[in-house]
């Protein structure tokens, strides 16, 4: 089996969004969206990768795939629960009303959605020929359940849409995890046009709301389609969510899309999500691959502002230091992963193989125009909201991604790249090298 570290990546063709993240028997497992057959997005299966540390991933085949009529076109998104000892998945069954002559695969338009439940004993067994049993019946425009348990009672959230024009949050409670019954919609243009991935809980006495609003933002640059969060108050009893002031992007690279987050052993809440990639990697041992996972990311509210922070994983495993101080120029990115640590004054800019990051006018920039591989269409220069003077940059490097983590996590930029140099240009403090 294909093992990855770090990062989550596709095992040969396609994936997209991580699904069922869970820990489970002392193991994390992430299912992901997979398309098995080529590198583009296709009928959705579940792959299955398991850790023990976030960090090491063992890719361990399909857990999910299509056998029932309402799930015929694709096991699509959904999330795990643990509950009297079996891993249970839920996620969205969908059938298209129509097939589309030219490619079966691939009908976004016209389709009905069911909600699914399958258990496991073991977490990696699924009956998908037997063992799937339908909890909410078809409804168009509804997908992605989360579903989690507060005190004696089931909660689902499911992201829909209002007609098309403002996306929505559909609440769902259950006594025993399988009889469900509506209890209300939020609904906002914060939501985009259409909500998927929807993901709420507790960060100490707050609630934080993370999801996917299609149509958010419009434009030539690649993606309309964006990750968003906000502090929110919900009324457990009603299952009421009202949306507060603050907004933010999960990443301000953009890149990022579909997270989903789960507690670690250590009960922090972590999230996880797939980065967009614009065309198939093809490397030497491995199939062309297509989409990736960010790094872990501890979620923290403070202050009014929701943090994602270095998961403490991922600071073991760059405990080796391979640089000194004040290094002007380093040849130093051979391929394996870099961790490289420098707080920018005004002004000052870092290269990185290409990849530029620099201060103006109190905010962090990057700039991933000369290790895109020419590729057009797509945002090239992405920026964190105003800084107020401090630029601690924490900044993570593999062939295909940078993760640049703001001060502590006030901010992350991510970007996918094709094509970094070897060279580091520019002051920097600390550079580390993993196991």
């Amino acid at each position: 089996m294909t093992i990855d570290t770090l990062h989550l990546k596709a095992p040969g063709n396609w994936i997209n969004d991580p699904n069922g993240f869970i820990y489970y028997k002392g193991e994390y497992h992430l299912f992901y969206q997979y398309f098995p057959y080529a590198p583009v997005w296709g009928t959705m299966h579940w792959g299955h990768a398991v850790s023990r540390d976030l960090v090491h991933w063992e890719h361990v085949g399909v857990a999910l795939f299509p056998t029932r009529y309402e799930d015929q076109n694709g096991c699509f998104s959904g999330s795990a629960i643990e509950h009297d000892g079996e891993m249970k998945l839920y996620y969205t069954g969908i059938r298209y009303r129509e097939v589309n002559p030219e490619n079966i695969h691939v009908n976004e338009k016209d389709y009905d959605a069911v909600q699914i439940m399958i258990s496991s004993e073991d977490g990696y067994s699924f009956d998908n020929f037997g063992g799937k049993r339908i909890v909410i019946p078809t409804a168009e425009n509804t997908r992605d359940p989360k579903v989690w348990k507060d005190g004696d009672d089931f909660y689902m959230v499911l992201g829909g849409t209002n007609r098309g024009e403002m996306g929505s949050a559909l609440f769902y409670r259950s006594g025993d995890g399988v009889n469900w019954h509506y209890m209300s919609r939020a609904q906002s243009e914060r939501f985009g046009k259409i909500l998927e991935c929807p993901d709420i809980f507790e960060l100490g006495e707050s609630h934080v709301f993370i999801g996917s609003a299609m149509h958010i933002t419009e434009g030539s640059d690649g993606y309309g389609h964006h990750a968003v969060c906000m502090p929110v108050d919900f009324d457990r009893d009603r299952c009421r969510l009202a949306l507060g002031e603050k907004f933010q992007y999960v990443d301000y690279g953009l890149d990022l899309y579909a997270s989903q987050t789960n507690l670690d052993a250590e009960g922090r809440r972590v999230m996880i999500a797939w980065m967009r990639m614009p065309k198939a990697v093809e490397e030497p041992g491995r199939a062309p691959w297509n989409g990736m996972m960010c790094l872990p990311r501890v979620v923290e509210y403070a202050g009014d502002h929701i943090y994602f922070r270095v998961h403490p994983e991922v600071d073991r495993y760059f405990e080796k230091e391979v640089s000194v101080l004040g290094s002007d120029e380093t040849d130093s990115l051979d391929g394996r992963p870099k961790r490289i640590r420098v707080t920018l004054n005004p002004g000052e800019s870092l290269d990185i193989g290409g990849f530029r990051i620099w201060e103006e006018k109190d905010f962090i920039r990057t700039d991933r125009s000369a290790v895109f591989d020419g590729i057009r269409g797509y945002r090239m220069m992405c920026s964190t909201p105003k800084l107020h003077g401090r630029y601690q940059l924490d900044i993570f490097v593999e062939p295909n991604l940078v993760e640049v983590f703001v001060n502590d996590g006030e901010y992350v930029i991510s970007n996918i790249v094709y094509g970094l140099g070897s060279l580091i240009r520019g002051r920097v403090e600390k550079t580390f090298t993993g196991q």
